[in-house]
């Protein structure tokens, strides 16, 4: 008989209600089964109804239907059902039933963030919004027309305006920068949807679609910047020093896909409001058993923060002298949720198990330097069956596959050579660090931490999976740049396992992609 697994599940109950469930005997079979766990583990009354984050769709909420849709560590949001429909819902949470102590529960509320805060990445499948009410009857009119005798709608500036007005305003939703191939989704999106939009003399239907998008898009910006969008600013000649004031010098534009790059500061909220904020959790890191405070204070000073890292660039040093509760691995992961809305550590491990057996088997039917190089580390994996020493051997494996050395990632050292790693960790701009009693790699390590810009930021981690999951989330947190002798690892990590703006991807790792 199998044994049973338990499973975590992040439940959303509110905006700044979102909690952990433990279920000790794994995923439910049923939806019933499932919603009586929900409901007597977070004490609801009512009726509602499961919502999860598909990846078909860029991650976007979808209602629930069967339970193997889930996975371990996903996220469900719990949507109330009231007899009508069209008044609002409140979920109702009993306070008398609500354990104030429990190991299957844990509050993980934060405080309002500020209405720039974007939730979702860019989709898979971009979504076209509703129009105004006039230009859809003309476009569901023109659409009906088109497919009887293939002829285009021409547009008036008023309805053509509607539509770019509505697309910019979608498309802020999920980027303020998009790129050239975030244009097309778009564009292909619409003439898609609306057919009797598509440009005859234009190679894909919609090039001038594409191209009106892009200087509407622009000018969304100038108008947004206007009111105060913080990201919007941030590139402004006035924000910029008097030697960088040119507008292409120093553009403060998110490189990897975050979503929330300079979010505006919350509501009710000030500069020194979230100053002081910040110097209270400097008191606050040096208490036991604090994690929840920590995190509240944290994701409250969010935009103080990445205002500080995006538009200062502080040095490492600096950086944990000024907020030292971000170098722990509970607020890597919390931060790199903020920043790009995608969960760093569940989603890396169950990436690397997810592509192990394929990525290995690439490997291994790979001839010449790489099967040279690979040699010690496949016979270390096969002497082993222990989870993490098999993440380790594939991240070892991917970085030399993609012609880059190991040694730049992982720098391996015994304990006796201890005067030597401190001396390669001051001249070395990141890396992970193992230290090990002995020269047998099957055996524990005696520690594993990460180096940045000479400095040590993180020890005793569990493992050199986990290590490099959290190297890879403070490259997001601290905003660094790929290191150049490691660039195609890093975009094989961000693109493949963490599958963060995928569709841009180098040629060599989308070789590797192909094959996965």
């Amino acid at each position: 008989m199998a044994v049973k697994r338990p499973a975590k599940l992040r439940v959303i109950l509110t905006p700044d209600d979102t909690r952990k469930l433990i279920l000790p005997d794994g995923i439910p079979k049923t939806m019933g089964e499932l919603m009586d766990e929900v409901s007597k583990l977070c004490a609801l009354s009512g009726n509602f109804r499961l919502q999860y984050q598909d990846r078909d769709f860029g991650d976007a909420l979808v209602n629930l239907i069967s339970t193997t849709e889930l996975e371990d560590f996903a996220a469900i949001k719990v949507i109330p059902i009231t007899d009508d429909c069209s008044q609002e819902f409140n979920l109702t949470v009993c306070d008398d039933l609500m354990p104030q102590s429990s190991d299957d529960t844990e509050i993980l509320s934060s405080p309002s963030s500020s209405a720039s805060t974007r939730t979702w990445m860019w989709p898979r499948e971009f979504q076209i919004p509703v129009f105004s009410y006039d230009t859809e009857l003309q476009l569901e009119k023109g659409n009906a027309v088109y497919r009887s005798d293939m002829t285009r709608l021409t547009l008036s500036s008023k309805t053509k305006s509607d539509i770019l007005e509505k697309l910019a305003e979608e498309i802020f939703k999920y980027k303020a920068y998009p790129t050239d191939a975030d244009f097309s989704d778009v564009a292909e999106a619409l003439i898609k949807k609306h057919p009797c939009l598509s440009e005859p003399g234009s190679y894909n239907r919609c090039y001038g679609w594409k191209q009106r998008l892009k200087t509407k898009m622009g000018n969304y910006r100038t108008q947004l910047k206007g009111i105060g969008c913080s990201e919007l600013i941030a590139n402004s000649l006035k924000s910029k020093a008097p030697e960088d004031a040119l507008p292409a010098k120093k553009v403060k534009r998110p490189r990897r896909g975050e979503a929330n790059h300079i979010p505006d500061i919350p509501a009710g909220e000030t500069i020194d409001k979230l100053e002081n904020e910040r110097l209270s959790l400097l008191s606050e890191v040096k208490k036991r058993n604090n994690r929840s405070v920590i995190r509240e204070k944290m994701a409250k000073t969010f935009s103080l923060r990445r205002k500080e890292i995006v538009e200062k660039e502080p040095k490492i040093e600096e950086l944990k002298e000024r907020w030292p509760a971000l170098f722990t691995m509970d607020e890597i992961n919390n931060e790199f949720l903020r920043i790009t809305t995608v969960p760093l550590q569940p989603r890396f491990l169950a990436s690397l198990d997810k592509h192990h057996s394929k990525l290995i088997d690439i490997i291994r039917n790979k001839g010449g330097v790489v099967r040279e190089k690979t040699q010690k580390i496949l016979k270390v994996l096969d002497q082993s069956l222990e989870v993490n020493l098999k993440r380790e051997c594939l991240l070892k494996c991917l970085t030399v596959y993609l012609g880059e050395d190991v040694d730049s990632l992982i720098k391996e050292y015994l304990v006796a050579q201890k005067e030597e790693a401190e001396t390669e960790l001051k001249r070395c701009a990141m890396a992970v660090f193992v230290i090990r009693e002995d020269e047998d790699p099957l055996q524990p390590a005696h520690d594993i931490g990460i180096g940045i810009e000479g400095v040590e930021v993180l020890n005793e981690l569990p493992s050199v999976a986990h290590a490099c999951a959290m190297l890879f989330g403070l490259i997001y947190a601290v905003n660094l740049s790929y290191p150049g002798e490691l660039k195609y690892t890093f975009d094989a990590l961000q693109k493949i396992f963490i599958e963060i703006e995928p569709k841009k991807m180098t040629r060599k790792v989308c070789s590797l992609s192909a094959k996965l």
